[in-house]
């Protein structure tokens, strides 16, 4: 398993920059803009440890108040097999909020809510049961 980032939503993201790359010292590492889904994700990372990012998603036109509990999103995870790690947690008693359907991507909470993304290394293709089963709850 690699730990990949940590995502935190944000309201006003040339704010956020400014706290974060100006104020921390993060520099941008890549930003991705989805119009269909209207939001923006920019990495950020220090220069001594670039291989640990934070996620600033910021979601366009959003006045939802994030408060305390939804301005953190979630904490991602590559792992090597994503269906073997679902089946496990699952095994454990997890519940897994967003099954790995495409064989790339699931969510699950732990005990303390926070979100945890599963990021497939590379792609496997669908599998049962995961492949036609529904989410479940929030994550």
């Amino acid at each position: 398993m690699k730990y990949l980032h940590s995502m935190v939503r944000v309201h006003d993201l040339d704010a956020s920059l400014r706290f974060y790359c100006e104020g921390l010292g993060l520099q941008e590492v890549r930003r991705k803009e989805v119009p269909e889904g209207k939001y923006t994700l920019v990495f950020l990372a220090a220069e001594e440890s670039p291989e640990a990012e934070i996620e600033l998603t910021y979601n366009w036109g959003s006045e939802e108040d994030h408060g305390s509990s939804r301005n953190f999103g979630h904490l991602a995870f590559r792992v090597d097999d994503i269906y073997a790690t679902c089946a496990r947690l699952q095994k454990m008693g997890y519940t897994i909020h967003r099954p790995p359907r495409d064989g790339h991507m699931a969510f699950v909470r732990s005990p303390d809510l926070i979100s945890v993304e599963l990021l497939q290394d590379g792609h496997l293709p669908p599998q049962e049961p995961w492949a036609s089963m529904a989410n479940s709850g929030v994550w």
